[in-house]
């Protein structure tokens, strides 16, 4: 969630609401207060975004976030990173794939690699399962169903590694050079 609340903020500033709205709006996933507030607390602690109150007539003022240069450092190295127990998370995959703008081609193969190595593995411990259930038995009778859905898994498992190998094909497109790089001010309007 860390790596999404970040992204939202390095758009622009935001306030808890609306920072809340767009986070749910671009992934679907119900962002409660108590998960948006204590986390904007501990990115306000570690100097990673300001906090201000912005005047609104008729009500109390509501407190805009803004993410600091810490923050934008706080992001990429979130970004950078794909820790093996969180690789085969799709979400936290997809929102690290969503900033691939933010990193070098080093860093993107490293994520995408470490996406790779959790699907290999998913890959081999699912083909191991759909060969121990394969024979048929009066003891173990086959069961169709079951492995309808193992081939299913492993086919979208195939899929995506098709995917990973693609992505890595990009990683030194240099239409796809960092943001912050010193070089580009953003993507281009091609990859926008």
């Amino acid at each position: 969630m860390d790596v999404l609340l970040l992204s939202q903020l390095a758009r622009q500033p935001s306030h808890g609401y609306e920072l809340r709205r767009r986070v749910e709006a671009a992934t679907g996933i119900k962002l409660h207060n108590n998960s948006l507030y204590p986390a904007l607390r501990r990115f306000g602690e570690a100097g990673a975004v300001t906090r201000t109150l912005e005047p609104q007539e008729g009500r109390p003022p509501r407190h805009v976030y803004t993410l600091t240069d810490v923050g934008r450092e706080l992001l990429h190295d979130q970004l950078a990173d794909l820790p093996e127990e969180l690789a085969g998370d799709e979400a936290e995959f997809l929102a690290r794939l969503a900033g691939f703008g933010r990193l070098s081609p080093d860093e993107r193969r490293g994520v995408l690699a470490a996406r790779g190595r959790v699907l290999a593995e998913r890959r081999t411990r699912l083909a191991g399962l759909a060969e121990a259930a394969a024979p048929s038995t009066p003891e173990a009778p086959h069961d169709p169903w079951a492995a309808l859905v193992l081939d299913e898994v492993l086919r979208r498992i195939r899929e995506e590694q098709g995917w990973l190998d693609r992505l890595a094909a990009r990683t030194d497109d240099p239409t796809d050079s960092p943001i912050d790089s010193p070089t580009t001010e953003g993507p281009s309007e091609e990859t926008t």
